[in-house]
């Protein structure tokens, strides 16, 4: 293999978070309480999160946050992560174009979210919390969590949606490794998901169920808070170490990418990864394109509607304003968990209103055969969510061919597959499905939000 890494020293890892919230002429519009409908403010948040990431979530004037130590001191275990030229990726696409990926499977738990665990659980820790509670689709922000609560001394309790529960249940057994406890979602151990298991016995389960339950545990237990992987501008803010570092990367590779790709579920590691080049954009010093590659199944940015609502399925979170398919939203069940969310966070959602970045939704069986031509020219076997960026590069690449240009495109490889072999062994059998949502649908679940915007 040709491919040729970019690596940092320890002392490059970021001193501080980008905020791009601080650097955009348009800020986002606020988040509102379910019950008066009015904006909320850092203080309402603190019964559901730690006081500090509730700051962070309504910090609109700092452009840095300074990093805690004791949390670069665990950034510090798999962090700098490397950049990579993929040549070998090139040469089997046949193409002029230079590409490059960022390389989060390096982490311990295989992928990018440990990024936003290890602060979200040290703000805990430090405001004297015991038990934390959270959601996860395919298992990577409840590894990652898992982890970072157990260096913290946390107890934590994982509500997993019941799909990727049954479909990965190594990632399961990871949780439980770091001392975890995982639940299959929808439950029977909260109101939420005995409602749910009332009105739909057979249902598989999402994201905003398992956001349901795991708000609703936090809620009733005394010195507990919740965390979230995705979504909220606090886990955009943490996941901006990866397009820091990777700034610093193109520079030593003496290049400077004309396309970012990230894959897209809530917009933590497409935040990550094109946020501290947005910057330059915004600043008017580059014209580099952005793109988030989300699921057809699942093409809240594609195909959604820019409007307030829940985070969650039983409408227990702030109102959020997202491009969103609605709260009830019933995924299809593909390998990919992590993208399958109903909704865009409100700093991406905003960005993408404000037309500074691009959306592609992609079919499973294309993000499969993306992942075997990426695992066979480089010899990383990526996470079925990260295929969704790999297929999107790819797609750019063939165009940049037939027009005869030689772009540089940077991806997010967001986590390895290593635990998804059996999504693989599906896709070699001919077994995968592509999922393709009739609009009738999507405008049937619009219909039912509140119309505030």
């Amino acid at each position: 293999m040709e491919s040729k890494k970019f690596i940092l020293q320890e002392q490059d890892i970021p001193k501080a978070w980008y905020n791009i919230m601080a650097d955009m002429p348009v800020k986002p519009r606020p988040l509102l309480s379910p019950a008066t409908k009015k904006p909320l403010s850092a203080e309402d948040l603190f019964p559901l999160f730690s006081k500090e990431v509730s700051r962070q979530e309504f910090n609109m004037t700092d452009p840095f946050i300074e990093i805690p130590e004791p949390v670069r001191d665990l950034y510090r275990i798999y962090r700098p992560t490397p950049l990579v030229r993929a040549r070998g990726l090139e040469k089997a696409l046949g193409t002029r174009a230079h590409i490059y990926f960022k390389n989060e499977s390096v982490s311990p738990v295989g992928s990018h979210k440990l990024n936003s665990a290890i602060p979200q659980a040290f703000y805990a820790k430090e405001e004297g919390v015991t038990n934390l509670t959270t959601e996860t689709g395919a298992g990577q922000w409840g590894a990652a969590l898992s982890m970072a609560a157990n260096h913290f001394g946390l107890n934590l309790a994982v509500y997993m949606v019941k799909v990727s529960y049954n479909q990965k249940p190594y990632r399961r057994s990871i949780m439980e490794t770091y001392g975890a406890e995982v639940v299959a979602s929808p439950s029977m151990s909260t109101k939420a998901g005995r409602a749910i298991i009332t009105n739909h016995p057979n249902y598989q389960g999402s994201l905003g169920t398992a956001i349901s339950e795991a708000v609703e545990l936090a809620m009733s237990t005394p010195n507990c808070k919740y965390a979230l992987g995705s979504v909220m501008n606090h886990v955009c803010l943490h996941q901006t170490v990866i397009g820091l570092e990777a700034e610093k990367q193109m520079e030593m590779a003496g290049e400077y990418p004309d396309i970012v790709i990230g894959c897209f579920g809530g917009g933590s590691n497409f935040s990550g990864i094109t946020f501290p080049f947005m910057r330059h954009n915004i600043a008017g010093k580059a014209n580099s394109r952005f793109i988030a590659a989300e699921p057809q199944s699942c093409p809240k940015l594609t195909r959604g509607v820019m409007q307030y609502d829940f985070g969650d399925e039983a409408g227990y979170t702030p109102l959020i304003p997202m491009y969103t398919l609605g709260h009830n939203f019933t995924p299809a069940n593909i390998h990919a968990g992590g993208l399958r969310y109903h909704g865009a966070g409100a700093i991406v959602s905003a960005l993408s209103e404000q037309g500074m970045l691009e959306a592609m939704d992609i079919p499973q069986n294309e993000t499969f055969a993306a992942a075997h031509i990426f695992a066979r020219a480089e010899g990383i076997i990526p996470a079925p969510e990260s295929s969704h960026a790999i297929a999107a590069a790819i797609r750019e690449a063939r165009r940049a061919n037939e027009e005869g240009t030689a772009p540089v495109i940077l991806f997010n490889l967001s986590g390895h597959g290593l635990i998804d072999m059996a999504a693989y062994d599906q896709y070699h059998a001919g077994d995968l499905v592509d999922y393709a949502i009739p609009q009738q649908e999507i405008d049937d679940n619009i219909a039912q939000l509140p119309k505030l915007i």
